[in-house]
């Protein structure tokens, strides 16, 4: 006995039904997410600055936490920062020998790798890897109801499990920043000397030229707004974690996607902010 199939209106009705259902609840749900992060961030820093004031932090999680983001993020930091040091290089060399300013590699290069490249990387980094590792672990434990146990038994899973790795990324974030702008630069300072025919002193020579401390700084300080912000929603997509094994997977790249996004936003800012406030200059 064959079944018919529905009518081609009902099946446009549905879709069009839910396209609207759609769009008027996600907006809502998206709103009520990002209150309840922004909420859960300025209790998680408030619970972290808190503890380390009364002593009652758990610095053993903390190194624990260091230790295992540290390990998960560091060999894909060091193979994607050197072919990010080779491609800057590659491009800058490119255009600047078509414009004959080959002199100005070094500061283009490095300027390139410390503005732009390092925290980028790190922002990846940071949500693809560290991120998406804090949500598994916390959305694991949320479905396994140990996040309920700890409450009854009167734990602050804020001030166990949250501030912890709030710290971490923070700290690792911080690191794995420095490690790229190393790396970075040391890739592409040989690359252009052994690949492009330059000299060490006009590359080190233009660098030193146009660069200054402050580049440095806003490159880690972008990075500590990256680990804070990557541990915020990784955090919260975890503890807020529904439907077992399978929502556990939908938290992860719930939150690995808002991460990026929510970086790349950041970053743009920060970088348009510093660049009206401090326009570039030779020193």
């Amino acid at each position: 006995m064959s079944t018919k199939s529905p009518p081609a209106g009902s099946r446009i009705s549905e879709a069009v039904d839910w396209t609207r259902s759609y769009w008027e609840d996600h907006p809502k749900r998206s709103l009520e997410t990002l209150g309840r992060q922004i909420t859960m961030g300025i209790a998680a820093v408030a619970e972290l600055f808190i503890a380390i004031f009364r002593r009652r932090f758990p610095f053993g999680e903390f190194v624990r936490q260091c230790a295992f983001m540290a390990n998960v993020a560091a060999a894909p930091t060091l193979l994607v920062a050197v072919p990010i040091g080779v491609i800057v290089s590659i491009q800058v060399g490119a255009v600047a020998g078509q414009v004959g300013a080959t002199s100005f590699i070094g500061a283009a290069n490095g300027l390139g790798i410390i503005q732009q490249g390092a925290p980028l990387v790190t922002s990846i980094m940071i949500a693809g890897a560290v991120g998406s590792a804090i949500c598994a672990d916390l959305g694991s434990r949320t479905i396994r109801e140990e996040i309920d146990a700890m409450k009854v038994m009167g734990v602050d899973p804020m001030r166990r499990l949250v501030a912890p790795r709030l710290g971490a990324a923070m700290l690792v974030s911080v690191l794995l920043c420095g490690f790229v702008v190393f790396v970075g630069f040391l890739t592409g300072y040989i690359f252009n000397i052994f690949a492009q025919g330059g000299t060490p002193g006009s590359y080190v020579g233009t660098f030193s030229s146009f660069a200054v401390t402050l580049d440095l700084f806003v490159a880690l300080l972008k990075s500590l707004i990256f680990g804070l912000l990557a541990a915020i929603i990784a955090c919260d997509t975890g503890l807020n974690t529904r439907g077992g094994p399978g929502g556990v997977a939908n938290s992860v790249n719930s939150a690995v996607v808002s991460s990026a996004l929510m970086l790349f936003g950041v970053n743009l800012i920060i970088t348009q902010v510093y660049t009206a406030l401090f326009p570039p200059q030779v020193v």
